[in-house]
């Protein structure tokens, strides 16, 4: 198990939802948390009734220039966790250009600049922590997804090639794969969400999963069968089952 205690985590995408409720979780686990994203009202005003130490640094993850600018003035981390996300749902009979480079530029982009950043330092020290988040999207095409489950796909396979690269070395990789979680961006969904998480239930089952350590966790479990199984399908039986 991790041992969290004087740790000092970069956290991008703090400022609500599963970022706002990790942060909570981790500082209670006595982490010392540098916390970024846009909103530096909502990053202070977080920074100030978490139990421990923490600072607010704003960033755009859209903006390499403001990402650098934003590790520099973090500091030395023991590990990254990145967390910002970009949300709508429409199909490709319905593409809107510019949500889908929205959702392309801050999930999966904005990781890459993000990744590009704050990697260099713990491979030259030998030492530290990268967890990136995913989603059960991101396993096989959906319907309604054609812009959003794209860009967590390319999340989830960046975490595994820096695993195949880093595992051997100080440094570790992790990608939490979630399910619905109760968020302003799932307020947009029109349909049932099954297995629907708070935000603070996902926020202790990443914890718990970057205390024990492992490559990939997704969840919730059981809703992440019918996902991960998928992969396993034959097109002519999945597309049957999924659109």
């Amino acid at each position: 198990m991790r041992d969290w205690t004087g740790k000092r985590y970069w956290l991008i995408g703090a400022s609500e939802g599963l970022g706002e409720a990790l942060a909570e979780r981790m500082s209670r686990a006595g982490v010392e948390l540098v916390l970024s994203a846009r909103s530096r009202d909502k990053l202070e005003a977080l920074a100030e009734r978490l139990p421990g130490r923490a600072r607010a640094v704003p960033l755009d993850v859209r903006d390499l220039d403001s990402v650098k600018a934003a590790a520099e003035e973090a500091g030395e981390v023991d590990g990254m966790i990145f967390l910002a996300g970009a949300y709508w749902p429409f199909s490709a009979r319905e593409i809107d250009a510019e949500q889908m480079e929205v959702m392309g530029d801050i999930n999966f982009t904005g990781a890459l600049r993000a990744v590009s950043v704050a990697l260099p330092p713990m491979v030259a020290r030998d030492r530290g922590h990268v967890v990136l988040t995913g989603s059960l999207s991101g396993f096989r095409g959906l319907p309604g997804a054609v812009g959003y489950a794209p860009s967590k796909a390319g999340v989830m396979v960046l975490a595994e090639s820096m695993h195949c690269d880093l595992r051997k070395t100080g440094v570790e990789v992790q990608v939490a794969n979630p399910g619905f979680i109760r968020t302003r961006l799932t307020d947009k969904n029109d349909f049932h969400m099954p297995f629907l998480m708070e935000p603070e239930d996902a926020a202790q089952r990443m914890f718990e999963f970057m205390s024990r350590g492992g490559l990939k966790y997704s969840f919730p479990t059981v809703f992440s069968w019918l996902f991960r199984g998928g992969q396993f399908l034959p097109d002519w039986l999945y597309y049957r089952i999924f659109s």
